[in-house]
């Protein structure tokens, strides 16, 4: 039996100018691969109403189901349904259901409801709205031919209700999936892409497990994905056989971060830390007290940026800076140890370094990082050339103290 082929279609200037990501694509294709459907393509077209209409055309001509996200509002530049009504030969007429939800929307929040929000009840004749409890513009859905067309709206967060409440139940009842596909991701670090591909045993995996790749730079994300009788199982041994040769470079899985897995460590281990950042600019303390319960563990954190800092704060010797300078191996080390003497915790994290796009030289390009340690065991210093631009020089530096104190932290709980 064939696939049941669905497409989604984007629609918005702001999608193809670079403005705003479309991240509705993403969410709609994960939801639904998870239900063991299959995503056909995807599209995206500016707010112009025949561009609207001919992807409309060649979508429903192609797929058993579209998905159409965006232009449902109550502006000038809103036209997805005077489009749709256009592309399928229907009367673009007021939906008294709809307006009746529009007008509910407003009462209940005792909001005065707008000329314009008439505007959302415009939709193609024998559409079947569908509640948003998130907005003012319905969503709509037409049987056409051998294709049902869905429409939300494009604010993410309630395109992502109404597909999940709503279509994805329409869907399920009318055209039911594979079955549920079970998925977990890896997120592994320090160690490139394709050399993570050459070590995973793909040929002992247990039949029907995918996997797929993705990168949140710097870490790279190894996603495994079965479904049918047995998924756990097969999960199970797969997840094995990843880690065996994979293990020590994990530092996440599934809906979990490093950040996060890191202060759950420093907090077993009855770790304290504080931190002097200099090229990352406060980025390693944000990731760490974005998660809750830093607290227990972060004592401090500060960002000695200019040279004068480093002297007044960290108690830097100024020889050092004058001989070596602010990034080198003898500044990052008196960063750390004249941290832990003020801080008095059981770890002081430093980190210096040229991020560019401009600073560098012959001797330390732009991408030289020295990161260094300091405990009442004594202090390690390394030095690092990070490649990218300057984000990337800032994101590898913090996710490298990360790192770090990950092992310190592993070394510490193991005795």
């Amino acid at each position: 039996m064939p696939p049941f082929e669905i497409a989604v279609l984007t629609t918005g200037d702001e999608l193809l100018s670079g403005d705003l990501a479309d991240t509705n694509t993403g969410v709609i294709a994960e939801i639904l691969g998870r239900q063991g459907y299959r995503l056909r393509c995807s599209l995206s077209v500016p707010d112009k109403e025949k561009e609207i209409e001919a992807a409309l055309r060649y979508l429903s001509a192609h797929a058993q189901a579209v998905i159409v996200t965006g232009g449902l509002g109550s502006t000038v530049d809103d036209l997805t349904a005077r489009a749709a009504a256009r592309a399928l030969g229907r009367s673009l007429v007021i939906n008294e259901e709809a307006l009746e939800m529009i007008k509910n929307w407003f009462a209940q929040r005792n909001r005065t409801m707008e000329p314009n929000n008439e505007r959302q009840a415009l939709l193609p004749q024998h559409a079947i709205p569908l509640p948003n409890s998130l907005g003012t513009a319905p969503g709509f859905w037409i049987k056409e031919r051998d294709c049902e067309l869905f429409f939300l709206p494009g604010v993410p967060n309630e395109m992502q209700a109404m597909f999940a409440e709503t279509v994805l139940p329409l869907l399920q009842s009318r055209h039911p999936g594979s079955g549920p596909r079970r998925q977990r991701s890896y997120k592994f670090f320090g160690l490139p892409e394709p050399k993570i591909d050459q070590l995973i045993p793909y040929q002992q995996f247990p039949a029907g497990i995918e996997v797929a790749f993705a990168l949140e730079y710097p870490l790279v994300v190894v996603k495994l994905k079965v479904g049918g009788e047995g998924a756990e199982f097969r999960l199970d041994q797969a997840e094995a056989l990843l880690l065996k040769d994979l293990g020590e470079q994990l530092v996440a899985r599934d809906g979990e971060t490093p950040e996060g897995n890191l202060g759950q460590l420093l907090t077993s281990a009855g770790l304290t830390l504080a931190l002097a950042e200099s090229c990352t600019g406060g980025l390693i303390a944000s990731l760490l007290t974005s998660q809750p319960g830093a607290s227990r563990f972060l004592e401090r954190g500060a960002v000695t940026y200019a040279d004068s800092a480093k002297l007044d704060w960290l108690q830097v010797p100024l020889p050092i800076i004058r001989q070596h300078g602010a990034v080198s191996e003898p500044c990052a080390k008196a960063m750390a140890e004249g941290l832990l003497r003020v801080a008095n915790t059981d770890l002081a994290l430093s980190v210096t370094g040229i991020a560019g796009p401009d600073g560098g030289t012959q001797e330390k390009p732009v991408g030289t990082v020295f990161i260094a340690l300091a405990s009442k065991e004594g202090t390690h210093v390394k030095a690092y050339r990070f490649n990218g631009d300057r984000q990337k020089v800032q994101r590898m530096t913090a996710f490298m103290a990360l790192e770090w104190l990950r092992r310190f932290a592993c070394s510490h709980l193991r005795g």
